[in-house]
């Protein structure tokens, strides 16, 4: 028995939607990924960096001893004090800060450094692969958190020491991903075409090598970026990290620590603010990776 024309008109309409649902709820689905971590991160920058700067926020390593162990929503302190009577949200805002800075300088040395030079081990090849890929070995066979604990202790807390012992981590990482990227360019016909007309070859890494690597290293400096601020806070947690007074989420934790079974709100609200920060980067990372195809 034959279908009607009117009912194929009909039905087609219907097929079209159904068969289109699919691909924008999952555009839609990639573009939440983005958009809701991607606006807790700026919320979280803004009050850590902009918001101090346009309205009184305590200081952060001046306590009041007439004002210790203040709950919650307390008049002036919306996150209490805690036993040494600093405020609370302002060790937040002040420690979000550090570990935004660690997080993106360790990014910023770890693509610079760990990018040119996995890209120049790829783009060589060779015997100059072979050495440079060897003396990252030596790196990546080290446990990465063993590594940064010897750095530190070596080089004694601080910011900018916290920063270079995290950065021999990174480093290795990122030239990782920079050889294998640029493995998979270096033979690609406008790479062969440039490299036969004659283009040196620092302008071919700088204008063709790049720009289509630069992706994938994005991708990876978000995800680098949520593990760098962990281990920010586990050298903080365990002294080897950026002294007290000082605020940074890691040591407000190793703080709070002593006092968890009392004031349990001295180790959880700085460890919300850890964990949301580093979930954010990690979703971010993530949803550029699928929305760019990156492999």
């Amino acid at each position: 028995m034959s279908v009607p024309a009117a009912d194929l008109l009909a039905s087609a309409p219907a097929q079209d939607l159904r068969a289109g649902a699919a691909p924008r709820a999952r555009g839609w689905l990639r573009n939440l990924e983005i958009a809701v971590p991607g606006t807790v991160l700026v919320v979280l920058l803004f009050f850590c960096f902009i918001w101090p700067l346009v309205y009184h926020v305590p200081d952060p390593t001046v306590g009041n001893l007439f004002q210790v162990n203040l709950p919650l929503w307390s008049p002036g302190h919306i996150l209490g004090t805690d036993t040494v009577g600093y405020d609370i949200m302002s060790r937040i805002l002040y420690g979000g800060r550090v570990s935004f800075e660690v997080a993106a300088a360790v990014q910023l040395i770890g693509l610079v450094f760990g990018g040119l030079f996995g890209m120049v081990a790829a783009y060589r090849g060779g015997w100059t692969e072979a050495v440079m890929m060897r003396i990252l070995d030596v790196f990546i066979a080290f446990p990465s958190l063993v590594l940064v604990l010897a750095i530190a202790d070596s080089l004694g807390p601080s910011e900018t020491h916290v920063i270079w012992a995290l950065s021999a981590f990174s480093i290795p990482a990122f030239a990782r991903v920079s050889r294998a990227a640029t493995l998979r360019l270096r033979d690609q016909p406008f790479v062969v075409a440039a490299r036969l007309a004659g283009t040196k070859t620092w302008r071919i890494m700088l204008r063709h090598l790049t720009p289509n690597i630069a992706p994938q290293m994005l991708t990876f400096s978000l995800l680098g970026a949520s593990l760098t601020i962990i281990l920010e806070g586990a050298l903080d947690f365990l002294g080897y990290g950026i002294p007290a007074p000082t605020a940074t989420w890691g040591n407000m934790i190793a703080t709070g620590e002593s006092f968890i079974s009392v004031y349990p709100r001295l180790v959880i609200v700085p460890s919300i603010f850890l964990l949301v920060t580093s979930i954010c980067l990690n979703m971010m990372g993530d949803g550029l990776r699928a929305r760019w195809g990156v492999r």
